[in-house]
């Protein structure tokens, strides 16, 4: 490695923004928000659904327990040779030289660019939802309401200038989450009571279909738990950086995934292989009940945008940014406007055309979370840490490397598939 050092980037931290000042709870709050978001009202319907309770529920302990893992061997690179890593960017350049950097952040802004287009379709859907309960007209369609979502969620952008300034945001946004998924899980159970006997098979089809199918299934199950962007979080926490962050993992991964198990497990329990890709659509109760559990989904879906476009943020201010005076400074907030917003309607438009929020989840996962949190995490500690493993560790790590390296592909593949056949049955700016 120190042969090629002169080929290596210039690692630096120099940032627009702020680096070491949050505790490991704050940041345990922020992987929350991730698992947490309004995605989870989805999961009964992609995950549950094509692979039953025993697929489901054991992929979704097994994908927790290997995200852990993946995640704490990442947060233990973060000061490697002497210097902490701020982007995962920086960390993969530090390792393996220019064009893995220029790579690694490829993947890492098509992960992100993918989440955040999800994020405004889900923030439509809820908006939609909403409307739907009050009128059934159909004047306000997913597009327009995908649109105001976009909006939205450039006003949040231009008002909070960093990661760490969400501080009281994140406790709306728990307050949010605890919200719909309270909301979802006393209404699907009390469906679940009073309904007959529902059929929990895993719905029929071609041997081909159920093949892609399930292995979307598993990049849905990855996607669950991964942020894609673990180093820029890590960036936040104050030291000891790595031990703060192993406790802000064990938050996420215990505590903070209860939620997401209540409404994943007890919508299907309720709906069994009915259950809506949107679980809101499928409960029945008190309109404003559903209405605010579908304006607590759209505002949750806000902050937690701003969460997975942050390290998009870090590099426009830090590159492009002019570095003088305050945040709120006018011409810091004007280059938000300019940069944010332009940023956020190229997202909206292709949220606004290719309005597939389980295929962008499916897509997401085999493109950039696969790669990034388990090919490249095992990978780099190998490149390491590798002189100190013995043959038995090195083997599993190989293993781990070569084994997601062909499940990658394979999600990939049948996430294309699926959004091909989804874009042949609707029309583009579909009204899903």
């Amino acid at each position: 490695m120190d042969a090629a050092a002169d080929d290596k980037p210039e690692i630096s931290d120099d940032t627009a923004h702020q680096i070491s000042v949050d505790p490991w709870y704050q940041v345990g709050f922020v992987l929350t928000t991730g698992v947490n978001s309004a995605y989870v009202l989805g999961y009964s319907g992609s995950i549950m659904v094509p692979l039953g309770w025993i697929g489901g529920t054991c992929g979704l302990l097994l994908a927790a327990a290997i995200s852990m893992y993946a995640n704490a061997l990442l947060a233990r690179l973060h000061e490697v040779g002497g210097k902490r890593h701020i982007r995962y960017r920086d960390l993969a350049g530090h390792i393996y030289g220019p064009k893995i950097y220029g790579l690694t952040w490829a993947l890492q802004y098509i992960n992100l660019f993918m989440i955040n287009t999800g994020f405004i379709i889900l923030a439509g859907q809820a908006l939609k939802a909403t409307y739907g309960l009050f009128s059934d007209d159909g004047v306000l369609k997913l597009p327009y309401c995908i649109a105001i979502s976009g909006f939205v969620c450039a006003l949040f952008a231009i008002g909070i200038p960093y990661l760490s300034a969400l501080r009281i945001w994140l406790g709306f946004s728990t307050l949010f989450s605890l919200m719909y998924i309270v909301i979802a899980v006393v209404l699907s159970s009390r469906d679940g009571i009073t309904a007959p006997a529902r059929d929990y098979s895993i719905p029929k089809s071609s041997q081909s279909t159920r093949v892609f199918t399930t292995i979307g299934s598993i990049a849905d199950l990855v996607f669950a738990y991964n942020t894609g962007m673990l180093p820029e979080i890590q960036a936040t926490i104050r030291p000891p950086v790595v031990k703060n962050m192993e406790k802000a993992l064990w938050f996420q991964f215990t505590i903070g995934s209860l939620p997401l198990y209540a409404v994943v497990f007890v919508g299907y329990w309720a709906y069994g292989s009915s259950t809506s890709g949107y679980l809101l659509n499928s409960v029945t109760g008190p309109v404003w009940v559903k209405a605010v559990a579908n304006l607590s989904a759209f505002f949750q879906t806000v902050i937690a945008l701003h969460i997975f476009a942050s390290p998009m943020y870090e590099f426009l201010d830090t590159k492009y940014g002019s570095g003088r005076g305050g945040p709120f400074e006018i011409h810091n907030v004007a280059f938000r406007v300019a940069v944010r917003g332009g940023y956020l309607t190229v997202n909206t438009l292709v949220a606004a055309v290719l309005p597939f929020l389980g295929d962008f989840m499916s897509l997401t996962g085999a493109l950039s979370t696969f790669p990034l949190t388990f090919v490249l995490a095992n990978h780099m500690y190998l490149m390491v840490k590798g002189p100190k493993l013995g043959a038995i560790q090195k083997s599993w790590h190989w293993l781990n490397v070569l084994g997601f390296t062909a499940l990658a592909v394979a999600a990939a593949v049948s996430a294309i598939r699926l959004i091909m056949r989804d874009s042949s049955t609707y029309h583009f700016f579909a009204d899903l």
